[in-house]
């Protein structure tokens, strides 16, 4: 894998895990659904859902850089991601949650053809 497609993979993955835990907040769900308050299945699905999106985004750092780079990349990957949910979501939360989704299925999909066969690189 190039470090380009796992710049992409990494900061889709961060973007879409970080969006998923700002999503499992009261306030961010209010301005999303309208709804006061999140239930505690979707809150616990959320968290989960977000914990795992930016753990998966660790992989492609560490295989394209190695240990010692790859976990300081995934950091400013995470913090990029972070970024750009904390400039849509007070504005535009259903933007938010389109590009959120589109992110995370384009990513999870694209890091397991990336694993699945590692001689084909994109």
């Amino acid at each position: 894998m190039n470090t380009t497609t796992a710049s992409l993979l990494a900061l889709a993955l961060a973007f879409a895990g970080m969006a998923a835990l700002g999503f499992a907040m009261d306030r961010h769900h209010e301005q999303l659904t309208r709804r006061r308050e999140t239930p505690a299945l979707q809150r616990r699905l959320l968290r989960g859902l977000g914990s795992l999106l930016v753990a998966l985004a660790l992989a492609p750092c560490l295989i394209a850089w190695g240990g010692s780079v790859g976990i300081v990349a995934w950091l400013g990957f995470l913090s990029a991601g972070a970024l750009g949910v904390a400039l849509l979501l007070p504005y535009l939360p259903r933007t938010a949650a389109t590009g959120a989704a589109l992110s995370a299925v384009a990513g999870v999909a694209c890091l397991g053809w990336s694993l699945a066969s590692p001689s084909l690189s994109f």
